[in-house]
């Protein structure tokens, strides 16, 4: 059955501008490029579209400290990152920057309509302002010990060991991230989105099918919870968009960031001048728009997003695609291990499509994080790309070349086993459609099998040592050829660069549609090398220049933004310092905590005695049992405290600003549980 065409703006998150693209940014843009090049191999109108997020106080003191102007740094970043995109075939029609004159008058279009409409209100608060810099500070950018739990180095709105929320205020001895200097408050008048006028709306729309199940659910906490104002505005000095008619105030990088998306589409409509943007943004529109986000950033697009499109007369998304994080070697991604691996530094030593095959073989519709084990890696595309599929054509193309002119039989061997090849594309189809494409490359791989099986029961090259059986060699290597196209038609999406050396050698287009007809009395071209097998010796080479890059950019003078970052604190005597008794402890057992994003609660061994530890850690590592079997150091007479979720019976030491960059600190080996650190 012929569908029916379909119209469809599609996203990814946006980068942000202040960083290169890593493999972690890559499970998206891949997972999202091969949907919509399935959707535009079945005739969908697909128009992929995505920007760089260039805008906020990191980017301004990015810039500061690299002595340039902010949109000279955006500019180069967004070359960068469209290089690497494009190096791993992401096919996007268009790749903007919220810094675009069109995201400056979308983004002034919508405020006004919201201020219009009674959404927008104005009151004045007290913010922490740092003297010596002389600018506000985000919540991110101060940091104190926690008013609930009072542990030490805890960002402004959350502390990350007991997963307390609060305000920045309310931080004890709070300290600026930027300069070191204490902070003092200041008011100043801020504009609100009022985001509980929509609540019911959200609500509704929530739970209309336009969310994964999982999402969803994650909302309804945030309706019992009650949804707040939010504060779209920020003071001067600010990298943004100034808010029209408010001299000193500029829009939060997130109220212009998701406006990106329209931004972006915008100057495609502009260079193109055959797309309407309002077919596609206009709340009477009839084409679909999907974006594809990581699970970190629902919040903004499953409430402000939507709420602030309703707001201002646009048209809300009709699905959001939620994936989970990437981990590597079963741990979170690492610069010291070289498994924080860039865009670029993977494809100086790998083909593309390797990473693309291999993501697409483990994602799904849920919301998994996906570990990327580089000895798996290798196994599973030598395995299956270059001994199922590639070699499929090789074995049988050089029997047509030499024995029959490159040239294919007038009839298949076997048109019953054709005929399956070609009924699976339906439930292939679905899988793709459906974001499954893990199970669309296992359907895919179970074909190969049986194409090879094929191969080898007929043994073509027994047959061409026998007389008189010249057409059934020719008939039985022609359907080998005829199944090889079938399997690179249904990996089209995931495999672009190999498909272009498939399409070479074939003579010919793949399309899905032209599956249904197997190729018959026709050319092919000489059988030249499709694809090279990885070797091992790639990956290690790979690993060390991301630890070389790790190391080189550690050894720069930048790195001291460390420091800018967490201020060495004030000087303790060695008395003081003596009474923190740290300890090696086993990781016996490593476990998430039900009801907390951030916390894991973990098992230690001090060589006798166990104990109990709540971390705010599960960001860094979202694989908690990788941990067990692990030593750490921990505080152990640090008085226990009484939290939600149960007894916190010490604390464990790691570095890094916090979030996902956490990174437990483990002693040297033949350390043993209980041993004292001093």
């Amino acid at each position: 059955m012929t569908q029916v065409a379909k119209k469809m703006l599609v996203t990814c998150a946006l980068p942000y501008a202040n960083g290169p693209i890593h493999l972690g940014h890559m499970l998206e843009h891949i997972q999202a490029d091969i949907w919509v090049r399935y959707q535009r191999m079945r005739g969908n109108q697909a128009y992929f579209i995505c920007a760089d997020d260039a805008h906020g106080t990191p980017i301004m003191l990015k810039a500061q400290q690299l002595g340039v102007a902010p949109e000279a740094m955006i500019a180069e970043i967004n070359l960068e990152h469209q290089q690497d995109f494009a190096g791993f075939g992401v096919s996007y029609d268009n790749y903007h920057s919220t810094h675009g004159e069109e995201n400056r008058q979308l983004s002034t279009l919508i405020y006004r309509r919201l201020k219009e409409n009674g959404f927008i209100k104005n009151r004045t608060i007290s913010q922490l302002y740092d003297p010596e810099k002389g600018m506000f500070l985000p919540d991110r950018f101060v940091k104190g010990s926690c008013p609930k739990c009072k542990s030490p180095d805890q960002y402004g709105d959350n502390c990350e060991v007991c997963g307390a929320t609060y305000n920045p205020t309310d931080l004890l001895d709070p300290k600026s991230a930027v300069s070191g200097a204490t902070p003092v408050l200041r008011d100043s008048e801020h504009f609100f989105f009022d985001l509980p006028a929509f609540s019911d709306m959200l609500r509704a729309w929530t739970r209309s099918g336009a969310l994964q199940e999982q999402v969803a659910n994650k909302m309804q906490e945030w309706f019992e919870s009650g949804l707040q104002q939010w504060d779209i505005s920020r003071d001067a000095p600010y990298f943004g968009f100034e808010v029209p008619d408010a001299p000193g105030k500029y829009f939060y990088v997130w109220l212009d960031a998701p406006i990106g998306y329209m931004g972006s589409f915008k100057n495609l409509c502009d260079k193109r001048g055959d797309l309407n943007f309002d077919d596609f943004w206009s709340v009477d529109s009839t084409a679909d728009l999907y974006h594809f986000i990581g699970k970190d950033i629902v919040y903004f697009h499953s409430l402000f997003w939507p709420a602030m499109l309703e707001g201002s007369n646009f048209r809300k998304p009709t699905n959001l695609f939620v994936h989970g994080y990437v981990t590597v070697n079963g741990a979170k991604m690492s610069k010291s291990r070289g498994t924080f691996i860039k865009a670029s530094t993977y494809l100086k030593h790998l083909d593309a499509d390797c990473l693309r095959y291999y993501y697409a073989a483990k994602l799904s519709s849920r919301i998994d994080d996906i570990d990327l084990n580089l000895e798996d890696f290798l196994q599973r595309v030598n395995a299956d790309i270059v001994n199922k599929v590639v070699n499929l054509a090789s074995r049988n193309a050089g029997f047509i070349a030499k024995r029959f002119e490159g040239r294919l039989a007038t009839e298949i061997a076997d048109p019953a086993l054709y005929q399956t090849f070609v009924d699976a594309g339906v439930s292939i189809g679905e899988a793709y459609t459906a974001r499954e494409s893990g199970r669309a490359i296992r359907e895919i791989m179970a074909l190969a099998d049986l194409a090879n099986r094929y191969v080898d029961e007929q043994a073509p090259w027994v047959v061409a040592k026998q007389e008189g059986r010249e057409q059934d060699l020719q008939a039985i290597c022609s359907m080998g050829i005829n199944l090889f196209r079938v399997l690179m038609t249904y990996l089209k999406p995931v495999l672009p660069s190999l498909t272009e050396r498939a399409e070479a050698f074939l003579g010919l287009t793949l399309a899905w549609d032209g599956i249904a007809t197997p190729l018959r009395d026709q050319p092919i071209n000489a059988f030249k090398s499709l694809f090279s097998r990885i070797e091992m010796s790639q990956i290690d080479a790979m690993v060390n220049a991301s630890k070389e890059e790790a190391a080189a950019a550690n050894a720069k003078p930048a790195a001291v933004g460390a420091l800018a970052e967490a201020p060495i604190q004030e000087t303790i005597s060695f008395d003081d310092f003596a009474k923190v008794d740290m300890r090696v402890a086993l990781i016996k057992r490593a476990e998430r905590v039900e009801g907390s994003d951030k916390l894991l609660k973990l098992t230690l061994d001090l060589g006798g005695e166990t104990r109990q530890v709540f971390s705010g850690i599960r960001a860094a590592y979202p694989d908690p049992e990788a941990l067990e079997g692990r030593l750490t150091i921990m505080v152990a007479n640090l008085a226990a405290r009484k939290m939600r979720f149960g007894i916190s019976e010490g604390m464990v030491m790691a570095a890094g600003p916090g979030g996902s960059d956490i990174f437990l600190l483990s002693p040297d080996a033949g350390a043993l549980p209980g041993m004292q650190v001093k």
